[in-house]
């Protein structure tokens, strides 16, 4: 029990600068309506993502079973430009239980900003059973005809993280950094052509 006028919350603000935390709650997730989830789906299956079967619908596009047909294969009309908005991306993690109402992300100008809740274990010390805000800025554009990744940083309770505990990796382009070694960054920034993220919107250009 809690002695009389005792802040449980006293150590943590002191431990975080002194600042008083306001922890907090999970956040609203985003629900598409169904023709916006079927645009998603569609744009999905471009990049080869099989997403979760939507509830029947008089209007729903083409299924698996009826695109399952001889056909003469043919690329040149296949589209290689996908827009992904703020609230479909918003959509799509509302669709990963785990993930609803715990992560939301923000698309401005060559930024994909993201926003996540962390629930901390009842046993870890001081922050025990509390939840904090963490936030991260990931610049995304297209630059000297490669595409640039570069984390601009992560804060937790509104208190930047020094760059030494991020493995100095803040402000790294790290495509330009780990690209060369081959992997994951050298196969991505071959297969795309452009990168453009605006107010809202994320375009990805893919190349032939």
């Amino acid at each position: 029990m809690d002695r009389p006028g005792y802040d449980p919350d006293h150590r943590s603000r002191y431990l975080l600068g002194g600042q008083d935390l306001h922890y907090a709650h999970d956040f609203k997730q985003v629900e598409l309506s169904r023709k916006e989830q079927q645009q998603l789906n569609s744009k999905l299956k471009l990049l080869g993502y099989k997403p979760a079967p939507a509830a029947p619908s008089a209007d729903k596009p083409e299924t698996d079973s009826e695109w399952l047909r001889p056909e003469r294969y043919d690329d040149t009309k296949g589209k290689r430009e996908l827009f992904f908005t703020e609230r479909e991306l918003n959509g799509l993690l509302a669709n990963n239980r785990d993930l609803a109402k715990k992560l939301a992300v923000d698309l401005s100008d060559d930024m994909v900003s993201a926003r996540l809740l962390v629930h901390v274990d009842p046993d870890f010390p001081i922050l025990g059973g509390k939840t904090l805000r963490v936030s991260a800025g990931v610049e995304a554009a297209f630059h000297d005809k490669r595409p640039v990744i570069r984390l601009r940083g992560v804060s937790v309770m509104g208190i930047p993280v020094p760059n030494a505990w991020l493995g100095g990796l803040k402000n790294v382009d790290l495509i330009g950094e780990f690209g060369d070694a081959g992997g994951f960054w050298a196969a991505f920034a071959e297969g795309v052509k452009d990168i453009q993220v605006e107010d809202g919107r994320l375009k990805i250009s893919l190349k032939e």
